[in-house]
Formats: structure tokens, sequence, C-alpha cells
């Protein structure tokens, strides 16, 4: 055999011992550059999903099970609720305030049944019908499931439906959305649009922003142009959030609100390039935010007297996990924070722990208590080191679907309501 000859059989012997390590498509997967979700910790999963890891496999099947389901579901977009947001433009988003109800019955001089009333906690479902919120939903959720799903398994179908349906709501001209939330939560006869209703994207729009990181690693289908406009479009919506009344005055929120406005306006800056940003918007959290917010035995007093404290407790903490994981990249450690009274993260989410893993009730006022509503922020709590919620983990409640921390470490509102 020459020399040739015998390279040729040892490169393919190399080649075939490779594969057989690594059998993805997706050989050597890139490691995203991931606002909230840490890329290089996607990249290593990705690697032991592909070297069989057994409970990975388990923890996969339940994410495809979750992204099949969006296959056949979409495109959605702002262009076709029955009326216009109060504006008159159909491309702008347009959501009614959850909690507020009509008094009277609606009569044809009075179609809405004004003057609506506020009753904390209780969802009225007309909400549901003739406003883009629930659209606007399943577009966070079904791209981040089916992006998260492509990187994983290398399947083309779940990348190309995640980019058909990015584009229909952002990009294509006819049927996109204006980077703007001017009419979000609006009370009818009342207001146009609120502050308040930035929270129905700063809740979940990370994952969005998380999801065109992870396409942008090589996804089929997701072009340079489509990278390109989803930029911009996030440039602009940036841009919004800074200077618009509505988003300046979320930004001054005391409650959930302004730490779920810290964390999208952070994640939209690092995802945009302006690192100094998002630095400076983790670091302004600590006084700003954790300070007046969490008390010094971790207790959240303006989320404990809410009818849903139990849920308010675990989103609030929803957005600060998530904005401790942006800071990871930009340098800095919110979970090391100490307030002046002993106040931090860690304390937090322990004071949660005897409610999450079952030891103890919770005993402040909840209307639809779930424990599984804090599983992630325990998770996420655990992974930066905090060892009674590491302790605590094996208690914890398996959320709906099952336990995704381990292919997506970042936590969500496992009990989502409206904000």
């Amino acid at each position: 055999m020459s020399g040739r000859s015998r390279a040729a059989v040892l490169l393919a012997a190399v080649l075939t011992l490779g594969a057989g390590l690594v059998p993805s498509a997706q050989a050597a997967p890139r490691a995203p550059d991931t606002a909230v979700l840490d890329g290089a910790r996607l990249q290593q999963t990705k690697l032991r999903l592909d070297r069989g890891d057994p409970q990975l496999r388990r923890a996969l099947r339940n994410l495809t099970a979750r992204a099949d389901t969006w296959l056949d579901q979409g495109p959605w977009t702002v262009v076709d609720k029955p009326k216009p947001a109060p504006g008159g433009d159909v491309h702008d988003y347009l959501s009614q305030a959850p909690y507020w109800w009509p008094t009277t019955t609606p009569t044809t001089d009075n179609p809405w049944g004004c003057p609506y009333v506020q009753r904390d906690g209780q969802r009225n479902p007309e909400v549901d019908s003739g406003t883009d919120r629930q659209d606007v939903e399943k577009v966070f959720d079904s791209s981040y499931d089916l992006s998260l799903a492509w990187y994983y398994t290398g399947e083309r179908k779940y990348a190309e439906k995640a980019g058909q349906i990015l584009r229909t709501w952002f990009l294509d001209p006819d049927t996109r959305m204006n980077p703007n939330l001017d009419h979000a939560q609006f009370i009818p006869c009342k207001y146009d649009g609120r502050a308040i209703g930035i929270i129905d994207f700063s809740q979940s729009y990370t994952a969005v922003v998380d999801a065109l990181a992870v396409l942008a690693t090589g996804a089929p289908g997701w072009t340079k142009d489509d990278r390109a406009g989803m930029t911009q479009w996030n440039t602009d919506f940036l841009g919004w959030l800074k200077n618009s009344d509505f988003g300046k005055e979320e930004g001054a929120a005391a409650n959930n609100h302004g730490t779920f406005y810290d964390m999208q306006l952070a994640a939209l800056a690092y995802a945009t390039g302006d690192r100094a940003l998002a630095r400076r918007t983790v670091l302004d959290a600590r006084s700003r935010r954790i300070d007046p917010q969490i008390a010094g035995d971790g207790s959240q007093p303006q989320e404990l007297a809410r009818t849903r404290s139990w849920h308010y407790s675990t989103f609030d903490l929803v957005a600060y996990t998530r904005l401790a994981a942006i800071g990871r990249h930009v340098g800095v450690n919110l979970w090391a924070y100490r307030g002046p009274d002993g106040q931090g993260l860690f304390k937090a989410v322990d004071f949660l722990l005897p409610a999450a893993t079952g030891a103890a009730p919770w005993p402040y006022p909840e209307l639809e208590f779930h424990r599984f509503a804090a599983s992630d922020v325990v998770h996420a709590a655990a992974d930066a080191g905090d060892r009674a919620a590491r302790n605590a983990v094996g208690q914890l409640e398996t959320p709906p679907g099952g336990d995704l921390w381990e292919l997506r470490p970042a936590a969500e509102q496992l009990d989502s309501i409206a904000g």
C-alpha cells in the first residue's frame, strides 16, 4: 500500500471515529452569543447530547414535543386583529389591560360597557380576543422552542418554522409590527395605551433575543438580511424604550415592572452591541431595584401585597435571575450583591424555598397557588452557588411539560398569567 493510500485509510478511520463520538448533523456547534442564556453552556449541552447523555435525551424529548406542536401553527401577525389600535395603524401592537372589567352590559350606545373598574389578579377573558396579546406570546414561545430544538437536533424543519414566524411578525412589510408599544394594555373608554403595557414584551421578549442568537449560529433559511433586519428592529425598539414617555415611566416603576424593564433594556443593549449600557443597567439594579424591593429577610413587600403574592414573588425573581445572567456576560456578579440590610437575590430565593419544596404552606394571599412556579428561579440560584437552593432542587415540583432547565437554563414564569 502506498503512503498516500495509507494516509487515506487513516483519515477515513479518524473521521469514522469522530462521527461515532459526535453523531449529529451539527458535529461542532458554535456557542451562540445569547443575552440571557449561557451560550458556552448550550454548546456543551449539545455535545453531551451528541454523546448520548440519557438525562438530557429525556429532556430533549420534552423540548421537541413542545417544538413539534408549533410546526402546524402560525405564523401570526399584528395586522389581522378585528380592529386596529386607537391610532388607526394596523401595524401597531394592541393589548388590553387584563384586570379591568366593564361595569355595565354593553349596548349600542356603550359598546364596551364602560366605565371599567380594576379587579386585581382577576383576568378579564375579553382581553384574549380582539387584540395581539395571545398571538405575541405564541411568537415568543414558539421561536424560542423551535430555535433550541433546531440547535440540539440539527433538524431544519425547526429552524425554517422559527424563521417564518419571526419574519412574519417583525420583518415582512405587509405584516410586520411597528417597534413600539404605544397601545399596550389600553383600557376601553379610558386610556389608548399605558406604560405598564411594556410588560407584555419585557416579561418574555428576551426569549426572542436569545432565539435570534441561536439561529445566527447557522440555521438553514435564516439569512444575512434576516439577521440585519432583526438587529435594526431591536435597535429601533430599544430606542423607543429609552426615549418614549411610556418607556421612561415604566423604567421608574418600583415593583416587578421596573425589574423587567431593566432586564429587557439590558438584553436589547447587549444584543445590539451596546455592552456599556447593558453593564450599567445591571450595575444600577443593585441600589435601584434590589435595595428598595427586597427586604432583609428576602421577602418582596410590594409583591406580597398582591392578591397573587406567590405568582408575583416568583415573577419578579424571573426578571432578577435573567438580569443576573446578562450581568455574567458583561462582568457583573449580581448574585454576590448584598444591600444595606443584607438583602440580595440568594435571600429572595431562599425565602420561597419552604413553599417551593412543599415543606410549608405559603402564608400570604394567593388566588391560585402553583408550587412549580418557583422551580426555575430555584434552579438559577442553585447554579449560582446557593447551597440551600441546591439542596432543594430534588424536592421541586416538575412543571407541566417537564423540567427543561438543563436545555434552557434561564428562568421562565412557569405559571404565566398576564402582567
